[in-house]
């Protein structure tokens, strides 16, 4: 080891040391050391106040900080586990796989970052669906993975998207979305694009025909083509605490206006403000809101009876 490395792995000991309960004995015993690229780290820095994070007591935490009480990036299967109740989780459509009918390449082929996405997380594509319990109120859920080349739409998101709303309609059941995506996904060009328009279609039999419910929770970052469909389609959207939601960059919009924006412009504060969504609720409380939610609706008098129209 050079003396270089030496001095970087002691300063990150006195790091832990000074920011945990953890003593110098057990740290060089077991060897700890930071690395957020790493699954099995044991240890993380939050992006925004720059504490070091037991990622054991993050995970209990719904992956706020307990610092600062920013919200960390969450992974789809971590959100699971915090919204359906134990041992409920039935996932749907996990066989679906895109292929590349564009040949699309750009410093990559497009096949090779998939695979590259799909060995990296264990996904197919980038949302993972299903049903579940919330509190014993059984829902169907989608949840888009960011760490999947950015949680970007392509067709198979939109597929599997459409087939759990086409789902839902015929069981009855609510249906909760939570978004996390950069848009629309580049490599399928205009294939993509039809996934918004898909979608909606499939949402206005759910909610405009059968008169069921559908939620959509805004994470960070929901953006582009996601943000212009499904993500603001909801009957109620819920976004988390200062999550980046917006369709164009913000960097587009200055220079199109030529208006020096505010400091929170696109977050969830400036959307609630403006009338963009309707409710901010953060991680710890969601499953429970949730809950309320679908049992208020469910309570609800002089409901009208939906109907389900026949496509040829």
């Amino acid at each position: 080891m050079s003396i270089l490395a030496w001095v970087k792995k002691k300063r990150k000991q006195e790091l832990l040391i000074n920011n945990s309960s953890i003593s110098k004995q057990e740290l060089e015993k077991n060897n700890l050391e930071i690395n957020n690229s790493n699954d099995n780290a044991l240890w993380t820095r939050c992006d925004y106040c720059g504490v070091i994070l037991y990622i054991k007591h993050l995970k209990k935490q719904h992956y706020v900080c307990i610092e600062c009480g920013s919200n960390l990036r969450i992974n789809s299967t971590d959100r699971i586990e915090n919204l359906i109740d134990s041992g409920s989780w039935r996932p749907l459509y996990e066989t679906i796989s895109p292929c590349d009918p564009l040949k699309f390449k750009d410093k990559k082929n497009y096949p090779d970052r998939l695979q590259e996405a799909q060995k990296r997380t264990g996904f197919q594509d980038a949302i993972q669906t299903g049903t579940g319990l919330i509190n014993n109120v059984p829902v169907a859920l989608g949840v888009m993975a960011f760490d999947f080349m950015g949680g970007s739409m392509g067709s198979v998101v939109g597929e599997k998207i459409t087939r759990l709303i086409e789902y839902a309609t015929k069981k009855g059941l609510t249906l909760i979305l939570v978004c996390a995506s950069g848009g629309a996904r580049m490599q399928e060009g205009i294939l993509s694009l039809m996934q918004m328009a898909k979608i909606s279609a499939a949402l206005h039999i759910h909610q405009s025909c059968a008169k069921l419910l559908y939620i959509s929770i805004l994470t960070s970052p929901t953006t582009g083509g996601v943000t212009a469909s499904f993500a603001m389609l909801g009957d109620l959207i819920i976004a988390e605490p200062n999550a980046v939601i917006g369709f164009a960059g913000r960097r587009v919009i200055e220079q199109t206006l030529k208006e020096k924006l505010p400091d929170n412009f696109q977050t969830s504060e400036y959307l609630l403000h403006h009338g963009l969504v309707d409710l901010i609720i953060p991680r710890s409380f969601l499953k429970n809101a949730l809950y309320e939610i679908m049992n208020f609706n469910r309570q609800a008098p002089y409901k009208k009876l939906g109907y389900i129209p026949e496509i040829n």
